[in-house]
């Protein structure tokens, strides 16, 4: 479904339909955030014509995974799809942590706590006293990009066995689908952390607007004892403030090493709307 104004477009429903159930277009295990593409003066206009637009469809339950906590949709379609006699059950799915990003390190380091600010330190020094070096740096250029993906598909697969096991055959294709498009488009960053000239570590970020999302990534389970995962998420950090970011988002899940860096909880919602 799509809505137009004096504008042009200024609202998508990327909806699918099956065996009676509608719901967003995409994959909660790849897409940690979905909801429908909404220009903010168009809000109030949309989510009624939305619901008359599934008047005319055949649907019995529509099922909204992934809604981020802001969403307006959290905020506007419950009461409208109630006043027409559907029930409305939302619950929450998970979480997605993340980080305010100050004007400076630092500042940054000021709003992690005192235990793990110094244990992020004493791991840098650690780091740093690698007898055959270290260097990390990121990637944007869309060929190198592509010439490094079986760097990053080998250290996440190594990484973790969910993590292997879930980077099935259509997965990587989708993966390498999505790193060169965006990578195209400008919004993507592959960064590694090499020890010795060898590659360690790799996290793939997604710079939009004034944030960066952190999508995934992957260590070389040797090298743990150098904490070279969680460095380099540290590092792209001090990588989007020097950019001028101010929030880094570390996407779904509640692993540690997320909250060892100054994460802080935003929940995520799934929505389910029963056809009265």
């Amino acid at each position: 479904m799509l809505m137009t104004g004096d504008e042009g477009l200024s609202a998508i429903a990327p909806l699918s339909r099956r065996d009676g159930e509608m719901t967003f277009i995409g994959d909660p295990n790849v897409c940690d955030y979905a909801d429908f593409l909404v220009s903010q003066d168009a809000e109030d206009q949309f989510y009624p014509m939305l619901l008359d637009y599934l008047d005319e469809e055949e649907w019995q339950e529509l099922n909204l995974f992934s809604l981020p906590q802001e969403s307006p949709t959290l905020a506007k379609l419950p009461d409208l799809a109630r006043e027409r006699g559907h029930q409305v059950q939302i619950e929450e799915e998970d979480v997605a942590p993340g980080v305010v990003l100050p004007d400076t390190w630092d500042e940054y380091l000021g709003t992690v706590s005192k235990k793990d600010r110094h244990e992020l330190r004493r791991k840098m020094r650690r780091l740093e006293s690698y007898d055959e070096g270290f260097g990390w740096y990121g990637l944007t250029d869309s060929q190198e990009v592509g010439a490094s993906l079986e760097d990053f598909f080998l250290l996440m697969r190594q990484s973790r066995e969910d993590k292997s096991t879930f980077l099935t055959g259509p997965r990587e294709s989708f993966f390498r689908s999505m790193v060169m498009k965006l990578s195209h488009a400008g919004v993507l960053k592959l960064f590694f952390l090499e020890m010795g000239g060898k590659k360690v570590a790799a996290a793939l970020c997604f710079d939009y607007d004034s944030k960066r999302f952190l999508y995934n990534s992957g260590l070389d389970p040797d090298y743990k004892y150098y904490s070279v995962g969680l460095l380099l998420h540290a590092l792209c950090i001090g990588d989007a403030i020097e950019g001028g970011r101010s929030y880094f988002d570390f996407l779904r899940g509640s692993e540690p090493y997320k909250y060892d860096l100054g994460g802080k909880n935003r929940v995520i919602y799934r929505m389910v709307v029963t056809r009265s």
